[in-house]
């Protein structure tokens, strides 16, 4: 199997990963309104614990995040992937054969490191073993599986909560085990990232794999340039990576060499900018923001919840065609406009809702329920995917698998601290909770605008070169930084070397055909004197015979 089916394979892989990230998310926003489950681990009136063993998850997430920084490295894209599924599996039959809030918060835990390795993981490998021009289509199809799994989740939890008893959430949560078969199914048959194999000096494996991926041969001139660009990028790295110790220290990029420190933050600041956004404040508790802050019934709650996860991922699609035409700046730039005129009306509605003695608190009330889906509108095109795609372009090769990780784990962080707040602040709050989610997002605007730089078709090594060549943080005053096109520099840079590579390819050839014409030439002479020499001892044998 080569060429774009290796690459399918791949991606189905790293896709059923993230659909089981989404699983997760979105099927403990339906357990946590199912009367059985609150009644079994007796959360009856108890908000506050209620919100700490659904957020306790993305703590485990965020443990099993730092542990892919120490594992990353030494066991590879595959081998961390298939741990943290082992690692995801026992989480799961913990959680679905609880029977007590202690069981439950361990398997919440156990389940989150595995889901924390994975995700660090996956987009790196599906980043690495893709072309540059497919790489943003890929992890955006990972995250819309991800919305996909966030769908199934809802309309599980929707269909099962017409079941008495545990069946209603045990079930839901045990169909986890469905996307870890497939997992264990796929990954041990795909390849290894090649650029994790040449940091490990395995290059004939490496440009084995580039090759297979490219369906052409390892002495193809475009695969022994994209070798030598990615040894260099590992030598490069090796030499001038601050270790941990001088990034713990504040050691600079411009000491570092490739401005490592900037280009961590980036990575760990799209992905902080993700989680205070507010998708989680509605991807965990929408039933309950349903129930509490617009005055639904829960089933109605349900039904709205699920019809609007369908809206989340149908809308998503529009990114696929879009994320290299629009480039990742300007599609988290739009995104921020859109959700943060979404929470702002959301804000002015649930305001007058509860406002005393106002006519139209019920129509108001409703009225919100549109932007929450219009809310997700926007974050299905913009936020889901760029967050999790921009760590693993932004970061130098060596630097890649923690900037991932460390992305995620960030990532993870924030998830825990606005699901931990959530339902309190809804309670203490009412309404004024939705102006912070307004303010955080019309601040995204400047900060990207002003901070992130385009890697919307750009080879990895080309980010390296950016950041050799630019150490101003300002990245709108460069237009090569900003530009959603490859810049023509890099280009006339990547065809140079392709040339080079041919001319030495075929100066080799030549010298080697050339020493094999002299070779052979050489051969017939030697034996032609040899025949020469045999014929004239018989004649001399012949006269002595005589």
């Amino acid at each position: 199997m080569t060429g774009t089916w290796l690459t399918v394979w791949v991606t189905v892989a790293c896709a059923t990963d993230m659909t089981l990230f989404g699983y997760d998310q979105g099927v403990f926003g339906g357990v946590v309104v199912t009367q059985d489950y609150i009644t079994q681990l007796n959360l009856t009136n108890n908000a506050s614990l209620l919100s700490t063993i659904t957020a306790i998850y993305d703590i485990g997430c965020f443990f099993g995040a730092i542990a892919a920084v120490m594992i990353g490295d030494p066991l590879g894209r595959k081998n961390s992937i298939l741990l943290g599924t082992t690692i995801m599996s026992i989480g799961a039959l913990l959680q679905c054969t609880a029977f007590g809030v202690p069981q439950m918060i361990v398997g919440r835990i156990v389940a989150g490191v595995g889901n924390g390795i994975n995700t660090s993981t996956a987009p790196v490998w599906q980043g690495e073993t893709s072309k540059a021009s497919w790489r943003g289509k890929l992890v955006i199809i990972e995250m819309i599986c991800n919305i996909g799994g966030f769908s199934i989740s809802n309309w599980v939890t929707f269909g099962f909560s017409y079941i008495d008893g545990g069946a209603a959430w045990r079930i839901p949560l045990a169909l986890q085990f469905i996307f870890i078969f497939i997992l264990f199914g796929t990954v041990p048959w795909l390849p290894e990232s090649p650029r994790w194999l040449i940091s490990k000096g395995r290059i004939q494996e490496a440009d084995q794999i580039l090759a297979a991926l490219e369906s052409t041969s390892a002495d193809d001139p475009q695969i022994i340039t994209a070798s030598k660009e990615i040894q260099y990028a590992v030598n490069y790295e090796r030499e001038n990576s601050p270790s941990w110790g001088e990034l713990l220290r504040g050691k600079t990029g411009r000491e570092g060499g490739t401005c490592t420190m900037r280009r961590l933050f980036l990575g760990m600041g799209a992905q902080a900018m993700q989680q205070l956004g507010g998708i989680n404040v509605t991807s965990y508790y929408l039933p309950t923001v349903l129930i509490q802050s617009v005055g639904l019934t829960e089933k109605l709650a349900r039904l709205l919840a699920a019809c609007n996860s369908v809206s989340y991922l149908l809308f998503s699609f529009i990114s696929i065609p879009n994320i290299e035409r629009w480039g990742r700046r300007n599609m988290m730039i739009y995104a921020s406009i859109g959700q943060g005129c979404c929470y702002l009306l959301i804000t002015i509605l649930l305001r007058f809702s509860e406002l005393d003695g106002f006519a139209h608190q019920d129509e108001v009330a409703s009225a919100s329920i549109a932007f929450f889906f219009l809310y997700y509108v926007f974050f299905g095109i913009g936020w889901q995917g760029v967050p999790w795609l921009y760590p693993t372009e932004i970061n130098s090769l060596s630097m890649r698998t923690k900037g991932a990780a460390l992305g995620t784990a960030t990532n993870w962080i924030f998830n825990f601290m606005v699901v931990e707040i959530t339902p309190i602040g809804i309670d203490s709050l009412h309404w004024k909770f939705y102006i912070i989610w307004t303010v955080f997002n019309f601040s995204f605007i400047p900060i990207v605008y002003c901070l992130y730089p385009e890697t919307s078709d750009r080879t990895l090594e080309d980010m390296d070169r950016f950041f050799r060549e630019n150490h101003d943080p300002l990245v709108f005053r460069h237009k090569e930084a900003i530009s959603t096109k490859r810049p023509l520099a890099y280009i006339e840079y990547e065809q140079d070397a392709v040339r080079r590579t041919s001319s030495v390819h075929a100066g080799t050839a030549m010298n080697a055909a050339r020493n094999k014409s002299n070779a052979t030439e050489f051969n017939e002479k030697k034996d032609g004197r040899n025949a020469t020499l045999s014929t004239d001892g018989s004649r001399d044998e012949f006269k002595e015979d005589v």
